[in-house]
């Protein structure tokens, strides 16, 4: 298994909006009210909104590779973009998805090595993510890895306000 990961460009923004929704599906459909989950969807994966993202200096998304077959991306953010803590001394981790056929194979431990690598090289101290207090498997993950919960905030999925647990890794 050879793994790699790219830089998402202006090209990709359709590729990168129908793996954002499939993978987003694949993991909180059968957990939301269907309106609000169909009012998320749009306004999160629509391609203005990626299009805006893709442009801004202090976002980045990457496609995650397996040999040829596109099976994630993550989403980082700094500075101003950060979605929170606007810490000069972070990185945000504000997506990471795997497709669900993908899962359990060491990618994702291999994407947060990479985050990991990125943080260091812009002598950033930490990175922190938000996750959805309902779901265990991702926090157990993150916790085996290093992260600690320091904070959680509100997380809109249309108009159903869920909470979200704040992680951070010290690096």
């Amino acid at each position: 298994m050879k793994l790699h990961m790219r830089p998402c460009v202006i090209k990709d923004l359709g590729a990168l909006a129908n793996l954002g929704r499939r993978t987003f599906i694949e993991a909180f459909e059968k957990d939301n009210k269907p309106e609000d989950f169909k009012e998320y969807l749009d306004s999160a994966f629509g391609e203005e909104r990626l299009l805006k993202e893709l442009q801004d200096i202090n976002s980045s998304y990457y496609f995650i590779h397996k040999d040829s077959s596109l099976v994630g991306y993550i989403k980082l953010n700094e500075n101003e973009s950060q979605t929170d803590i606007k810490d000069i001394d972070a990185i945000e981790l504000e997506r990471i998805y795997v497709l669900s056929e993908f899962q359990g194979q060491g990618i994702g431990e291999w994407i947060l090595g990479q985050v990991i690598s990125i943080a260091k090289a812009k002598n950033r101290l930490y990175v922190w993510l938000g996750v959805w207090e309902h779901n265990p498997k991702a926090i157990k993950f993150y916790q085996r890895l290093g992260f600690y919960k320091f904070g959680n905030h509100p997380y809109f999925i249309g108009k159903d306000e869920q909470t979200d647990w704040l992680l951070r890794l010290d690096i």
